[in-house]
């Protein structure tokens, strides 16, 4: 995503992107020679909405987790995670959007090295949070498939101390690998190393989900019969999973048109179809940033205690 400045074309990898799709806010660019090449017209001030809903949500499922003892376990430090990528998400679109606007109406005057600074930031943030979102969504997967099938043994392998290990270690693979991909995203083989994370997160997630389903019933079924309190505690964590099962959805759904993108971009970048496709950038933009707001409300919906807790939140703050 680069900033509509006098200095052009800017440096980031998202800026190349967005130099295919033309400029933030107009929706043309080049090969817009019929009217579905047009793209669509999304204003700034649509973006500046989407970004300050997203980041008020996310500020308030962080601060239910950290307010309700009973939601200090692995799996909701892992969510609590998830809703703190969705925040880069949300401050690198609002600190762009605003940059765009200030600048727009004149009321900002930037240098071209300041300019080329914030947009490296801005880059780096986007991308650290589509990484750390995919390896949080894989780690939550991971947390609900040892729920199901070890439950007697789940406190002595997922721990506390274990599980901020693991979120430590994907922020800072995370931070590494988006500040590699801003260094070198000149090199294609770097937006192929993003894209194939992508893809094998999407298949490693959609084989676990569909073993831990196909298993979980059968399992279930067995430990009722001899355990009527196991029975509930099982059914309660196949419930964890089909939410998490929904975000991940969520996800693909939302970053899927963007990695497409990616993909044709170092694919078939002349070609008139991709530059047609290119167009949309704006609209894959608000689709990420949809996702942001829309994964809040799934854990609210979800979760009668976070939904309980955020209530208190909210009601507290007024």
């Amino acid at each position: 995503m680069a900033m509509v400045t006098p200095v052009s074309p800017t440096p980031a990898p998202w800026g190349a992107l967005n130099d295919s799709a033309g400029s933030r806010g107009n929706g043309t660019g080049a090969g817009a020679g019929s009217a579905w090449c047009q793209g669509v017209f999304i204003p700034n001030e649509l973006f500046l909405t989407l970004g300050v809903v997203s980041l008020v949500e996310n500020v308030l499922v962080v601060m239910a987790i950290a307010k309700n003892r009973n939601l200090h376990s692995p799996m909701y430090c892992f969510v609590c995670c998830l809703a703190v990528s969705d925040m880069l998400v949300s401050v690198s679109n609002l600190a762009e959007t605003l940059f765009m606007l200030l600048m727009e109406h004149g009321l900002l005057v930037v240098q071209a090295g300041v300019v080329r600074h914030m947009d490296n930031v801005i880059d780096m943030m986007i991308c650290s949070s589509v990484v750390s979102s995919l390896a949080f969504l894989g780690a939550i997967a991971v947390d609900r498939y040892i729920t199901i099938f070890y439950a007697l043994r789940y406190h002595s392998i997922v721990t506390m101390p274990r599980a901020v290990g693991a979120a430590a270690g994907i922020w800072v693979a995370s931070t590494v690998s988006s500040t590699v991909f801003i260094a070198y995203y000149k090199n294609n083989a770097v937006i192929f190393c993003l894209i194939g994370f992508f893809l094998a997160m999407l298949v490693l997630l959609v084989a676990l989900y569909i073993h831990m389903f196909a298993l979980a019933r059968r399992h279930a079924r067995h430990i009722s019969s001899q355990h009527k309190r196991r029975a509930v505690y099982q059914a309660a964590s196949l419930k964890g999973a089909v939410t998490l099962t929904i975000l991940l959805g969520v996800f693909f759904l939302c970053w899927g048109p963007f990695f497409l993108h990616l993909t044709l971009i170092v694919t078939c970048p002349r070609s008139p179809f991709c530059t047609c496709f290119f167009n949309y950038f704006n609209f894959f933009l608000i689709l990420i940033i949809c996702n942001s707001v829309i994964d809040p409300l799934i854990y609210a919906f979800r979760s009668q205690e976070l939904r309980r807790t955020l209530k208190e939140v909210v009601l507290c703050s007024w």
